[in-house]
């Protein structure tokens, strides 16, 4: 027998491999561990079907029911009840998937993987109806940025056959707007933009309207408040007195409310002031009240000058940018405990360290960077923008360990596609192609980095999983950067090339900047795995997908609870409630130890594992350091200091509950009786402020 019937009527290639697969989970999920019978059984159904159908052609339900008939039948009947379980589990969640309108699923994704891309990536027509599958969206990419080749002379559907095999492995995902534009009449690619704020009427809403063209296409946006003048002080053309920069910031924040993106993707934005600014202190304690500038996240730009006043104790000046005047002065430590405090309250704010980013720009010939992108991976020049795509490492692993030769033709093919993204992209300012094409900035980066390392049997909080994250993001730049001097060689180097701080090692380089560390949202979810860097957040939770609530289990814990025999459903259950596994004493000591959890984690350790994936990256990080309810201002003062001292380019943390709205809440007593975690559909395990899910 060749050939089996689909359950969509489709004929394809019968693989008696994939009845072993079933089988095999199905024996691991009773706690026995005989390597032969999977094999044995499926052997069995093979002759069986043979002897049943001759050259007629089985369907898949005709199949699994003979797989149950002969594991009865060899005296399995725990295994057959495993597989039945195993069976029905399919069938619920392909039930799910056609209420959500998808008939085919090709790539085999969850559940809430298609929820995801029916919300905000499938192609709609103008009544709503979802106008292409997964397979179809991911094939209109790969087509759409790969006709770039033809430039080249390039082999375009050589190209495009790799993209879309990259894609539908959920082995690289590139950033929202690519997916959702690509081949469509918006055309808008990138994610990533940052514009200048003149000190003028005219500067502050020209780039109000510029704001609101890019929100529209799909990107978000960053800007530097840090040259208005402060509140207070006069307008010369009017006599008048100036409201200052948070004052603007609600008008960004309102008109963004307004923009929704084309009811895709939320605006968003970063919202960046220098600690030097006279309005600092009203910019750090702007978020205190809840739903003010919900748009935003904020940061401020601390300078070496700064944080150096803060270790000995000393002050520094505050300077009027319209007259470059000092208007007081201020006890450094007094102004960081009251950004650390406000973090530990609200949230909010961030840090970036001006100087560091300015110490590490390749563009410093060019100009100064004031600003970055809403979550702060990138750091960028006025007018810039920058397309991101990100490797699923988890797919990076097989039986002997990490498969570099598949990392290292996964980094090249992604950045052949990035920088594809560049030439394909519809602009929505002319000032932001000019600059983006002259520079042409890229940022390839990780997501499923927990994942690996559990495939990996390391713990996330030892120095083994710093050893290996160095050393993966080392080899990652190290083969960015051969890619895109092969890509300069053929191509041509950007614009700006000469001047910059590659053209001192390489004769060619196409990209001025190739790798970042990017919130990976909801591209994690499309591709199955943990978010970006971060530690898993939760091992088990209840997640609410159109109204109904879904029990939802990291796939590599569940794996190897199976496997080492010691997987219940009512386990799973009992996990949910809290997330972790610290405190349940039926599961194995060196199993606790492997999966920690973001809240298990000390602080310390969330920053160290950033710093590391930091000095092989030349943009940015972005991770935020989640924390417990009980977590202590002095912790946020130590982290804060800590990312300053191991050179990261900024800080973010957030305590549990600091915040009402949230993309998740863990279990309470309701009743005497101990709730699940219950997580919106779209939350990553990233963050928890609904400003980080954009």
């Amino acid at each position: 027998m060749e050939e089996i019937r689909k359950r969509d009527g489709r004929i394809v290639r019968f693989e008696p491999e994939k009845i072993a697969i079933a089988v095999h989970k199905a024996i691991l999920a009773v706690g026995e561990h005989d390597g032969k019978l999977a094999e044995n059984i499926a052997g069995q159904v093979v002759r069986r079907i043979a002897e049943n159908f001759g050259s007629s052609i089985p369907g898949v339900e005709d199949v699994q029911d003979i797989v149950e008939e002969i594991l009865i039948l060899n005296g399995h009947a725990k295994v057959a009840k495993a597989y039945i379980l195993y069976r029905q589990k399919k069938t619920e969640a392909r039930d799910a998937k056609k209420l959500l309108g998808v008939e085919k699923d090709e790539l085999k994704l969850s559940l809430n993987a298609i929820r995801v891309l029916e919300r905000r990536y499938l192609l709609k027509d103008e009544s709503g109806r979802i106008v292409e599958t997964p397979a179809e969206m991911f094939r209109r990419v790969a087509r759409e940025i790969a006709a770039i080749d033809d430039n080249y002379g390039g082999d375009v559907k050589h190209t495009e056959e790799e993209f879309y095999e990259m894609m539908t492995n959920l082995e690289f995902l590139p950033n929202s707007p690519t997916i959702m534009n690509a081949g469509t009449n918006m055309g808008q690619l990138s994610a990533c933009f940052v514009l200048p704020i003149e000190d003028s009427l005219k500067g502050i809403f020209g780039t109000l309207a510029n704001m609101s063209l890019i929100h529209q296409s799909g990107g978000g946006t960053g800007f530097s408040f840090s040259r208005l003048r402060p509140k207070g002080d006069m307008v010369q053309s009017t006599k008048g007195i100036a409201s200052g920069p948070v004052s603007f910031m609600t008008i960004f924040d309102q008109a963004t409310e307004v923009v929704k993106q084309g009811g895709r993707r939320r605006g968003a934005n970063m919202g960046i002031l220098r600690v030097d600014h006279p309005d600092i202190i009203e910019f750090i304690t702007s978020k205190e009240k809840e739903g003010f500038l919900r748009n935003f996240n904020i940061s401020v730009a601390v300078t070496d000058k700064f944080m150096k006043a803060v270790e000995e104790d000393q002050e520094y000046e505050l300077i009027n940018p319209r007259t470059g005047e000092i208007t007081q002065k201020l006890r450094a430590r007094d102004v960081f405990d009251l950004i650390t405090t406000m973090v530990w309250q609200t949230g909010d704010p961030g840090m970036i360290f001006l100087d560091e980013i300015n110490r590490e720009n390749p563009l410093q010939h060019i100009g100064e960077i004031e600003s970055t992108n809403p979550c702060g991976e990138i750091p960028l020049l006025p007018y810039e923008s920058c397309n991101l795509g990100s490797i699923n490492l988890s797919a990076m692993v097989d039986d002997s360990g990490i498969d570099w030769d598949k990392l290292r033709d996964t980094v090249h093919k992604a950045i052949h596609f990035l920088d594809n993204v560049i030439d394909a992209n519809n602009y929505p300012l002319e000032e932001i192609e000019t600059t983006t094409t002259q520079n042409r900035k890229i940022g390839l980066g990780v997501m499923g980095f927990a994942e690996l390392l559990a495939k990996l049997s390391i713990p996330y909080n030892s120095e083994e999983a710093l050893g290996i994250a160095e050393r993966i993001m080392d080899f990652i730049k190290v083969e960015s950067m051969k890619k895109s001097a092969e890509l300069g060689t053929e191509r041509g180097s950007f614009p700006n090339f000469d001047g910059n701080v590659q053209s001192r090692t390489y004769r060619t380089m196409r990209n001025a900047t190739l790798n970042t560390v990017a919130p990976t949202g909801t591209l994690s979810i499309i591709a199955g795995t943990s978010p970006s860097i971060e530690p898993i957040f939760a091992i088990s939770f209840v997640r609410n997908v159109m109204g109904t609530q879904l029990l939802e289990i990291n796939p590599v814990f569940e794996d190897i609870a199976r496997e080492r025999g010691f997987y219940s459903k009512d386990l799973m259950i009992k996990i949910s409630r809290s997330g972790s596994i610290q405190d349940i004493p039926t599961i194995p000591e060196d199993i606790k130890a492997l999966f920690v959890t973001a809240l298990d984690i000390s602080p310390e350790w969330h920053v160290r594992m950033q710093a590391a994936f930091q000095k092989h990256v030349d943009n940015a990080v972005s991770k935020t350091v989640n924390l417990p309810e009980n977590a202590t201002l002095e912790d946020i003062r130590k982290i804060y200091m800590l990312a300053y001292k191991l050179k990261c380019k900024g800080i973010t943390a957030y305590r549990y509950g600091s915040k009402d709205e949230q993309v998740l809440v863990l279990g309470g007593l309701t009743g005497g009786k101990q709730e699940s975690i219950v997580a919106d559909s779209e939350f990553s395990g990233e963050c928890l402020r609904k400003e980080c899910n954009i």
